[in-house]
């Protein structure tokens, strides 16, 4: 990921933002997610939103619940469902991993990035996260805030 910016297949197709504000991420997995043609071409054409979506682990599988991929307009006759469930793909260690952490630990699996690699796959971005309470919420705020009017301070005065 280091040459991200100079790999002309890499590109970000949706981002959540508002996911680090909510959850206290632990930690990160890339993962494949398994697509119907209409739904690739759609993304190479126009964005999607995985905002209100979340993975979770069901019956041994991962599925991406609720992420929205917009119709693709040259194939309105054998479209894809907008909202429908995804499977994600990944190791059965890491799968084991996913289950134990969400059912033990009281994680959350919380998708982050949706791009293509350098290989033109599309990939997902899932974080192993704890949801945040509102004190704590206020205290990143707080310090996002500070770090602001730090740099502008020593921009003024430097």
């Amino acid at each position: 990921m280091a040459n991200a910016k100079s790999d002309p297949n890499y590109k970000v197709i949706a981002e959540n933002r508002r996911a680090r504000y909510d959850y206290a991420i632990e930690d990160d997995l890339e993962c494949g997610i398994m697509l119907q043609g209409s739904e690739v071409k759609s993304l190479r054409e126009n964005g999607a939103n995985i905002a209100e979506s979340y993975a979770s682990v069901e019956e041994g599988e991962l599925w991406l619940i609720n992420g929205y991929v917009p119709p693709f307009e040259q194939a309105r006759t054998w479209g894809h469902e907008e909202r429908r469930k995804r499977k994600l793909l990944v190791s059965r260690k890491e799968m084991a991993r996913l289950w134990s952490d969400t059912q033990r630990k009281g994680y959350t699996l919380v998708p982050l990035v949706l791009y293509f690699n350098h290989k033109g796959l599309v990939k997902l971005k899932i974080g192993i996260a704890k949801g945040k309470k509102t004190q704590d919420k206020r205290e990143t705020e707080a310090k996002r805030d500070w770090q602001r009017q730090k740099a502008r301070l020593l921009k003024d005065h430097g």
